[in-house]
């Protein structure tokens, strides 16, 4: 393997990875807001409960599924991390003309 293709594409990886962690970011937020809303809605009356969903500042929120996500976009990061540690070993080995075996 070439040492520019292992480059070009450890740098790809990072940059799913840099996604995959903003995705997992926004999805850890839903779920705190979720927590906040479930709270509101415990702490004020009926009324404005009902007016504030009529309005869209309170929603329902599926936290089951959200709390799937979460794990989900974990467990793919892990992954894509694991996968970038190894196109950077072998980067490394190829920068430095190591031979390597399979892994």
């Amino acid at each position: 393997m070439r040492a520019v293709d292992l480059a070009l594409y450890a740098d790809e990886l990072a940059a799913r990875a840099s996604t995959l962690a903003a995705q997992l970011e926004r999805a850890r937020g839903r779920l705190c807001q979720a927590a906040i809303e479930r709270d509101a809605r415990r702490a004020l009356d009926d009324g404005l409960v009902a007016r504030l969903e009529a309005l869209g500042f309170l929603r329902a929120a599926d936290t089951k599924a959200a709390r799937a996500e979460v794990a989900e976009l974990a467990a793919a990061i892990s992954a894509v991390e694991e996968l970038q540690a190894w196109v950077e070993r072998r980067l490394y080995a190829v920068r430095e003309g190591l031979t390597l075996t399979a892994e």
